[in-house]
């Protein structure tokens, strides 16, 4: 459990005071807080929101209590391009701002952040914009890594060891993963809005323009995932066309090799017939005739084949 208050940061057990400003950073299922915010007059059905992995990006409002449930992106360990989003919980009541999530990952990648921007004075609307504004610089740092890793998909299309099954693999995780920050950061859209609307008028008027950033910051998210999408589409398309083109150059070689032997096999097969009289038999270098024969029409169709580009 992590704990900012008017001079520490620490990770400890902590004793929450009602009438002394505090950021707590925790796991979902820490009891300690969990039974706090019961005795607070929590609703029940806030918790059960809170619990639920399948519950979608939200705002809420009850009395006293805040309730924010976002998404929080963490990489997955089969390939670097598939991220999976995890929900955070953000709950804000006068002085007290917590921040529950379920990987002790994402708690810890959190705090460090947001260690290098706190402020004692910060007010909790502050910190709450602070808060979700790292979770989005994140999400857009997630977008650049997936830009990067897409120029060097590219590049590997062309070179002469290409795995395709590898880069097929690559472009669905990142069409995943980009599908689902495309959604994600709508939903995170509306729910940024609620939570700068139901600000008093002060608040609003001081954190007006640190909300036109991180709006502009998820609509960013927004454009460039669907352009990061549209262009993996293309590079499916780019290797799609690259493997057929190579599979067309395979067929190719196949039916100039088949062009070459189809009338070597055509005089082969005259011989193979059994008629009684047949005088090419008798001859005496019959058999080198023909020998030479298919050596003479094997030669000028390789070398035509070989002016017509096809071998």
């Amino acid at each position: 459990m992590y704990l900012f208050s008017d001079r520490l940061y620490r990770k400890d057990e902590i004793v929450l005071n009602d009438n002394k400003k505090q950021v707590i950073f925790t796991t979902i299922d820490n009891e300690t807080i969990l039974q706090w915010l019961r005795d607070h007059d929590f609703p029940e059905s806030f918790i059960e929101d809170i619990r639920n992995e399948d519950q979608s990006i939200t705002y809420e409002e009850h009395d006293r209590f805040k309730l924010i449930i976002l998404k929080y992106f963490i990489s997955d360990e089969e390939d670097d391009l598939l991220y999976h989003d995890e929900n955070v919980v953000i709950i804000v009541t006068e002085n007290t701002f917590i921040f529950l999530g379920r990987d002790e990952k994402i708690i810890k990648s959190l705090t460090s952040k947001l260690y290098k921007r706190y402020r004692q004075s910060d007010s909790l609307p502050y910190i709450t914009y602070t808060v979700i504004d790292i979770m989005v610089d994140h999400t857009m740092w997630i977008i650049d890594r997936i830009d990067d890793r897409l120029e060097e998909i590219e590049d590997r299309i062309f070179a002469e060891d290409l795995d395709e099954e590898t880069v097929q693999k690559d472009l669905y995780f990142a069409r995943r993963t980009l599908n689902r920050i495309a959604k994600l950061s709508v939903q995170s859209t509306d729910v940024v809005n609620k939570i700068y609307n139901h600000f008093p008028v002060e608040t609003r008027r001081k954190l007006k323009y640190e909300f036109i950033d991180l709006k502009e910051h998820l609509s960013f998210s927004i454009n460039e995932s669907k352009t990061y999408l549209d262009r993996t589409g293309y590079l499916q398309n780019l290797l799609m066309g690259f493997l057929s083109n190579r599979m067309n150059q395979a067929m190719q070689r196949l039916a100039a090799i088949s062009l070459i032997f189809l009338p070597l096999t055509f005089i082969v097969g005259n011989y193979g017939m059994n008629f009684r009289y047949m005088p090419e038999l008798e001859w005496k270098y019959g058999y080198a005739l023909v020998w030479g024969l298919n050596i003479a029409i094997g030669w000028f169709i390789y070398r035509w084949l070989k002016k017509q580009k096809w071998i």
